[in-house]
């Protein structure tokens, strides 16, 4: 896939990796469209990084998806790069008490629904183009769940898996899956984000992967986790990556 000369969109692009990516692709000279709930943000992005394009949208709104489908449609029709970004999460440990279906039910929206959604309103699109491509942003934890993050664990798998149908079936536009492993982040403060790995270092092993059509893309922590599950066995690589919750 060629890394210049695109038309991108990345949801949740105003902050942690989507703006990594926004702002290493729009460096690589490629247009670059974020999207995001938060008009506030996106405007502080683009005031750091003079060249983005903001537009406001909610990803788990029907009407304002469709909105800015045909804002697409009508302003950007060379569009031909969708990077699924998004991301909701809770943090808690599976209990009783836990609440579980209320924070299941907003991370499957944004996580995995929404993607389906966006995706399918923007294929007519993406299809008009001898090059184009999907990118689902999931997680490391698509492969082995966290002990604190266990529905938006499950809504990640439902992504890795619903990104390998869709690869399958949307040929001959490319179909990646960007899987990091915690990053230093807002959004993953809750969760030890201040020890991961930079949004930056995801977004060059992105655009690596991309030049050289790697469609799951293992940045960091990720593909050792990916080595653990095929050399010795998914109850190891589940322990490793829970040791500091189990101590």
């Amino acid at each position: 896939m060629k890394t210049n000369g695109n038309t991108v969109l990345i949801t949740g692009g105003s902050a942690g990796i989507g703006l990594a990516l926004a702002q290493t692709l729009l460096a690589a000279g490629n247009t670059v469209i974020i999207t995001g709930r938060d008009a506030l943000r996106l405007e502080e992005a683009v005031t750091g990084t003079p060249g983005l394009i903001p537009i406001v949208c909610d990803v788990t709104r029907d009407a304002q998806v469709k909105t800015l489908v045909k804002t697409l449609q009508q302003d950007y029709p060379q569009l031909n790069m969708l990077i699924n970004n998004a991301g909701k999460a809770h943090v808690y440990r599976l209990s009783e008490t836990a609440g579980v279906f209320d924070k299941a039910a907003d991370e499957m929206l944004t996580n995995y629904l929404a993607v389906m959604q966006l995706t399918e309103l923007l294929l007519p699109l993406l299809a008009r183009h001898s090059e184009a491509a999907i990118v689902n942003v999931s997680s490391v934890l698509a492969l082995v769940p966290m002990l604190t993050t266990p529905s938006y664990a499950a809504s990640k798998a439902a992504l890795h898996s619903y990104t390998q149908s869709l690869r399958l079936s949307v040929a001959p536009i490319r179909v990646f899956e960007l899987m990091p492993p915690l990053a230093n982040t807002h959004f993953s403060r809750d969760i030890g984000g201040s020890n991961g790995i930079a949004p930056e270092t995801v977004a060059t092993g992105f655009m690596e992967a991309l030049q050289n059509d790697v469609y799951e893309i293992h940045v960091g922590q990720t593909q050792q986790v990916f080595q653990l599950l095929q050399s010795t066995s998914p109850a190891n690589a589940l322990q490793m990556l829970n040791a500091h919750l189990l101590s």
